[in-house]
């Protein structure tokens, strides 16, 4: 797959492009050669800019040459190295799985006596040793199949890399972005183990400080992390809530 920059003349720009662009708005056309997607930015000076800090960010660079699918994956690792969340056995949810880089990590960690179930609204490619599903587990069916997936096994980590779809307006932003990590809470709170342990993606700004209060009601000890893979402009900080208790 590649990404491809189409100019007024027709002509396109291509490069090749293995990460999830979920929230990162422009239409959406089919280039003449199969399998590339196409997004048309010709007019759009600050899609110019987001491609070219993304092909030139370290990260990404990394992450195509050690075949991770996201430059996220390199805040989880981080994460993972400060705080030693993932081990050998573990059960493992991953919200917002798509493309996978987290996954990736979790599967290689908790390995073959682990399970790890990715859940996303948008496809994902299978990950080695995980069990991907898609859809909105807001729906009950999705939910069902969720748990039925898990079966009797006692979640040990929920984590969520999800982000809402960005508008560029804080007011309308914001609150999908809190109520995306609402529902995190939520569904960890039904499906951890106590003891268990969260780690969701959060935008500061309002409703943040109230949700991290939350947070501090259902466990004993609450982290904020912010990884050097988050970009330094970018309001995310990741919130690792650690010994559930009912």
């Amino acid at each position: 797959m590649a990404l491809c920059l189409c100019r007024d003349d027709g002509g396109c720009d291509c490069k090749p492009l293995q990460f999830h662009l979920n929230g990162f708005f422009a239409p959406l056309r089919l280039c003449g050669e199969s399998g590339f997607k196409v997004f048309d930015m010709a007019r759009s000076k600050s899609s110019s800019r987001w491609l070219k800090e993304h092909f030139d960010d370290e990260y990404v660079t990394r992450a195509q040459q050690e075949g991770y699918r996201s430059r996220a994956s390199y805040k989880l690792l981080e994460i993972d190295g400060k705080d030693k969340l993932l081990k050998p056995g573990m059960v493992v949810v991953d919200l917002g799985a798509a493309p996978g880089g987290w996954t990736q990590i979790a599967a290689d960690r908790v390995g073959d006596k682990g399970v790890v179930v990715a859940l996303d609204i948008l496809p994902m490619d299978p990950v080695p040793g995980a069990e991907v599903l898609q859809g909105d587990f807001r729906e009950d069916e999705v939910l069902q199949r969720l748990l039925d997936t898990l079966g009797e096994h006692p979640v040990d980590l929920v984590m969520s890399d999800m982000a809402p779809n960005i508008s560029g307006m804080k007011t309308v932003d914001q609150p999908r972005a809190m109520y995306l990590v609402e529902l995190t809470l939520e569904l960890a709170k039904t499906v951890l183990k106590p003891g268990g342990d969260m780690l969701v993606k959060l935008f500061q700004g309002e409703g943040s400080d109230e949700f991290i209060k939350a947070c501090r009601t259902h466990f004993r000890k609450v982290i904020i992390r912010k990884p050097a893979a988050s970009r330094p402009r970018s309001r995310e900080v990741y919130v690792l809530a650690r010994n559930y208790f009912v």
